[in-house]
């Protein structure tokens, strides 16, 4: 089985992960319950660690989005293109 090339796996991993919007829902869901309900610790944890995960995901989509308008806006003179960028992960 041949191996796939590094942009393959990152964009598989993209299909896998949230989309921006779902990771912020997600992420104000979990800031709301932290300040609302009284967790135990550990609860408090497993919540810090998902919340950080999910601002990774938006960073990361946020970041994807910008290079593509600067890749428009670069290209303004002639045809509007746009490119698919590394995730920078590799």
């Amino acid at each position: 089985m041949a191996k796939a090339s590094k942009n393959e796996q990152a964009k598989a991993q993209d299909e896998l992960e949230p989309s921006f919007e779902q990771a912020l829902g997600e992420l104000e869901s979990i800031v709301e319950a932290m300040e609302e309900q009284d967790m135990p610790l550990e609860s408090l944890l497993e919540n810090y660690e998902k919340g950080t995960a999910l601002v990774d995901v938006c960073q990361k989509r946020l970041t994807a989005a910008e290079l593509k308008v600067r890749k428009l806006e670069e290209d303004r003179g002639g045809s509007l293109t746009t490119e698919d960028f590394p995730s920078g992960e590799e």
